[in-house]
């Protein structure tokens, strides 16, 4: 199995692609807009949740330590109406000023199973503002794909992150080997599923004496993948052969 390692520069120049591109898309409908892939959010609601993650993790980062904070944070103040998108542009570019100015490997808590450092929310924070866009963009009618390897990036992210987390939005145990191909970045997954629990493998091989004959194959480009996990798109866009009730275990939006 080949992953991505990603970098400071480049999850930053992802930020700085997908920023301008979700103030672009929030800015031609209303703000009382629905947006399709998020059912319960008008536009507004998807600009708050944005900016407000914004300010939580730059408080986050802003701390200088590994242990996770004890008092609440304060309540963030979120205008309406024209003044929205403004506050949004605000959080976005001081998110991205205060990142570019830190050392990744400065100690910064998470929530995952991964070093706890600066550099997991600069990856965070890329991934979240792609799918968001993408999420903006529906309601133009006017959808990009996630770029390549940042959609390959971000599903390393689910799997490395998020599903050993305990994030998984099915809660049913699954059984199992999923494989996951994105055509276009040539890259590759394996995921052993083994109840609630994971594993990401780096072949198909299993040395054990468990069964472990249900497998599945998902192939597609890096975005579909990604946003398919992320609950965006339908598994149908992929072309899935074996037992596709496994990738619902691997969804987390």
């Amino acid at each position: 199995m080949s992953r991505l390692h990603g970098s400071k520069d480049f999850w930053l120049g992802a930020l700085r692609a997908d920023g301008p591109a979700f103030r672009a898309a929030v800015a031609q409908v209303p703000l009382d807009a629905p947006v399709p892939s998020c059912p319960d959010w008008t536009v507004v609601d998807l600009v708050h949740h944005l900016g407000v993650v914004y300010v939580w993790v730059r408080e986050t980062v802003s701390r200088g330590v590994a242990d996770p904070r004890e008092e609440r944070p304060p309540v963030v103040a979120k205008p309406d109406g024209a003044e929205a998108v403004g506050w949004w542009q605000q959080e976005f570019d001081a998110l991205v000023t205060l990142l570019d100015g830190l050392d990744p490997e400065i100690p910064a808590w998470n929530w995952a199973p991964q070093a706890k450092k600066v550099g997991f929310w600069v990856r965070r924070m890329a991934h979240e503002t792609a799918v968001h866009r993408w999420d903006a963009q529906t309601a133009i009618a006017g959808v990009e794909p996630v770029e390549a390897k940042l959609a390959a990036d971000g599903i390393s992210e689910v799997l490395d992150s998020w599903l050993p987390a305990g994030r998984r939005r099915r809660r049913q145990p699954a059984y199992g080997v999923a494989h996951l191909v994105a055509t276009d970045a040539e890259q590759e997954w394996y995921v052993r599923l083994r109840g609630e629990g994971m594993a990401l493998l780096d072949t198909d091989t299993i040395l054990d004496s468990d069964d472990h004959h249900t497998r599945t194959l998902a192939t597609g480009t890096a975005s579909d993948l990604l946003l398919a996990l992320w609950g965006r798109v339908q598994f149908d866009v992929l072309d899935v052969s074996g037992d596709a009730a496994l990738l619902d275990a691997l969804r987390v939006g």
